[in-house]
């Protein structure tokens, strides 16, 4: 499961655009990171933008882009309409997928880190990576902005995290950096069948956090209620960590509810859609679908499309795309212009160009196989043939969730379907990982031997590739079994009239297995670690016969019933 963040520099350049492009080039030299978008602002004097990978690469892109910045922008002459204090003003790292908080405020101190001791820039750690309460502010932090550096550098409250605490020529030129990490947001847009911007903000105040001050008497016309400090009093909207006003686009003719999703994981995307739907009806206003402004990570689609595919007591253990075409039909996300997975979600957008082994359509498949070249091979057959065998399992689940009559049993057939998803997903992986294993090896013994020390390097870089294509089949054994847990349920307890699918789903399961042991065994000869060997053979073993005792008692349910 790959780690993904994003990094969303904003740099204090809006408006010379080779200034701009010499600095995203940077980033685009970076393997492993994506730019994603760049979008400078004139009357800001700014360009927000957006970078997504591996956070390694990820956190080695932006201080490349934070160097440029720092040699081509000088703060000393710098003007514009958005606050500011630096060539690169903010760096923020954002968890997308598989990845902790913790663990990105990690990379950010890192990065932080770097900045401030190669560079010299004054780093400042905001928002989650804040090493102190009141640094957690990005306003804090700015307050001031550039021409305060002088006089705040140097005192104890504010001195910088990382980097000088000193005001010099270095420091004049490319001011200060805060570095932070803080949750995804997403900018999300729902339109209503309305021109009405009081009326769509009347919906805005209904659903964001802040809510709307407290008036005495009218609602509207009443007099502000303020408490002991003078400070106007919030009714607190619907949801948190929400931001939110009503506007109107002239370019479509509709009033919209624009929201600021800060933190995904407190209101959701579809937990915001139905809350201004709600409070639309309640006022007697129409929401016609609704807008995506930049990406989304793939899980906020996922628990969308679950969301509503329960709503429809629907089995949620379908395909992948399948889910994502739910959540835009039932939010509406391509009512303005067609909503396209592979440029709106971000691990789409990050996908190999290369075209893959599960890419190919099935005679392809089977083609590529058959041609001289020795991968795919028996590995990558193996983990396709038990990637089958799971479909059949989940389908089966699927069939029986939607089973006239078992109605009141839809989320029990549900959950196993999403379990055989979750195994036939795994196993589609691995189809491409066997070969991948497969070509390191023929890598490895492609590399020099001329000198003891590369004949060394050659030697370990064998050993270490061999080691890995001896776990991957080994994988391929572990979550092929996985499947017969599904597969035997469906033969016990699924719709009656496709128990032969679940046999055939067995045969599958088995054949995976055993396939997978065969390279497991072909591959663990040529290694000399021989401890490991005769472990994961042991392992393997037990695996193999469990699979075959599977398959045995799965038949034998299936052929009673028939």
């Amino acid at each position: 499961m790959q780690q993904l963040i994003e990094c969303v520099p904003n740099f204090s350049e809006g408006c010379d655009m080779t200034i701009i492009d010499k600095i995203t080039d940077e980033i685009k030299k970076v393997d492993g990171v994506k730019l994603i978008d760049v979008d400078p602002g004139q009357a800001t004097n700014r360009t927000v933008v957006t970078i997504v990978g591996t956070p390694n690469e990820v956190c080695e892109a932006a201080f490349q882009a934070v160097k440029k910045a720092q040699e081509l922008i000088d703060m000393r002459s710098h003007k514009g309409a958005h606050p500011r204090f630096g060539a690169t003003d903010v760096c923020p790292l954002v968890p997308v997928a598989n990845i902790s908080m913790e663990e990105t405020v990690e990379y950010a101190h890192k990065l932080a880190e770097r900045i401030g001791t190669e560079l010299n820039i004054p780093i400042y750690c905001y928002e989650f990576a804040a090493k102190e309460d009141k640094r957690k502010n990005l306003a804090n932090c700015r307050e001031g902005e550039y021409e305060a550096i002088p006089k705040r550098i140097g005192t104890t409250e504010w001195k910088p995290d990382f980097g000088p605490a000193e005001w010099n020529e270095s420091v004049a030129k490319s001011g200060v950096t805060a570095v932070g990490a803080r949750n995804f947001l997403i900018a999300y847009n729902v339109n209503l069948n309305t021109t009405s911007t009081r009326r769509a903000n009347a919906i805005a105040f209904d659903v964001r956090e802040r809510g709307r001050v407290k008036r005495e008497g009218h609602p509207v016309t009443g007099k502000i209620v303020k408490d002991e400090n003078g400070n106007p009093v919030n009714i607190p909207g619907m949801l948190k960590s929400v931001k939110g006003i009503g506007w109107y686009i002239e370019e479509y003719g509709v009033a919209q509810i624009s929201m600021n999703l800060t933190d995904i994981t407190v209101t959701s995307l579809h937990k915001a859609y139905e809350a201004v739907y709600e409070r639309a009806n309640a006022r007697g206003i129409r929401v016609t679908g609704s807008e995506m402004v930049g990406v989304v990570p793939l899980q906020a689609m996922l628990d969308a499309g679950k969301y509503f595919l329960r709503k429809q007591e629907r089995s949620t253990g379908i395909p992948e795309r399948e889910i994502i075409k739910i959540a835009i039909k039932s939010m509406g996300l391509d009512e303005l212009y067609p909503f396209d997975p592979d440029k709106k979600i971000i691990e789409y957008i990050l996908k190999d160009d290369k075209k893959q082994l599960i890419d190919m359509n099935l005679t392809e498949f089977a083609d590529e196989t058959a041609s001289e070249s020795p991968a795919p091979g028996g590995g990558s057959i193996s983990a396709y043939v038990g990637s089958l065998g799971a479909a059949l399992g989940t389908m089966v689940a699927n069939l029986s969730a939607h089973k006239r009559g078992w109605d009141d049993r839809w989320e029990e057939f549900s959950n196993w379907a999403e379990k055989g998803m979750a195994v036939e997903k795994e196993l589609l992986a691995l189809v491409d990982e066997d070969t991948n294993a497969f070509n390191k090896i023929m890598d490895a013994f492609g590399l020099p031997k001329g000198t003891d020390e590369e004949k060394a390097a050659r030697k370990k870089a064998i050993d270490d590739a061999t080691k890995y294509a001896i776990q991957v089949p080994f994988r391929v054994m572990e979550v092929a079994y996985k499947g017969f847990e599904v597969i035997r349920a469906m033969a016990e307890v699924g719709n009656p009239n496709s128990v032969t699918d679940a046999g055939v789903g067995a045969l599958c399961a088995r054949s995976a297995v055993m396939g997978a042991y065969l390279n497991v065994k072909i591959n663990a000869a040529g290694l000399d670690d021989k401890a490991y060997v005769e472990k994961v053979l042991a392992d393997g073993k037990v695996i193999e016969d469990k699979a075959i005792q599977e398959e045995k008692e799965i038949l034998e349910i299936v052929n009673g019933k028939i």
